[in-house]
């Protein structure tokens, strides 16, 4: 069972050519990045926040403006540290569709390339066609997934960094 679900794997691929490949890396290094973002929130973010807000808490004065600075600071890098490698994950989705047009020229180029060499054999060309369609599929559906993983982690810093900000109070 194993070895017939590898063996569509590797067919698939070989019919979608070497961009196919960049896809699938592409594809994975963005849902590491968005599993590892989740494991953030569930196990770092509050001892981030605490350490943050501690910080805070302690200093004696909150209303001058280089406390407003200081406050600023502290939303600013908790910010940062929130958001983590979404602008990585975001450009990953952006470049999955596009190594799929890359696909698409590479695939008829090779039909093209049948036609001049084989004067339009059609199984030649269809070997080409097929090479064009399934990386541009592939690079839909991979951007498609990311873009579902990428909405939650953008609301999710959002709310996150909002609560944040309106946690650290300013009277004292």
């Amino acid at each position: 069972m194993f070895s017939d679900a590898y063996l569509a794997i590797i067919r698939f691929m070989e019919m979608g050519g070497d961009v196919l490949w960049f896809i699938a890396g592409l594809t994975f290094l963005m849902w590491t990045l968005i599993f590892e973002r989740i494991w953030f929130f569930r196990n770092e973010h509050r001892l981030l926040v605490l350490e943050a807000t501690t910080v805070w808490e302690h200093r004696t004065e909150r209303k001058s403006w280089s406390a407003h600075q200081v406050r600023e600071g502290i939303i600013s890098n908790a910010a940062s540290r929130i958001a983590g490698s979404l602008p990585i994950i975001e450009t990953c989705v952006a470049l999955c569709p596009l190594f799929g047009l890359l696909g698409t020229v590479t695939g008829m180029i090779a039909v093209f390339d049948a036609m001049a060499t084989q004067g339009g054999n059609a199984r030649s060309m269809a070997a080409g066609v097929s090479m064009a369609t399934i990386p541009t599929m592939s690079g839909m559906i991979a951007s498609l997934s990311g873009l579902v993983g990428t909405t939650y982690l953008k609301r999710k810093v959002e709310y996150e960094t909002e609560l944040f900000e309106d946690n650290l109070t300013l009277d004292h």
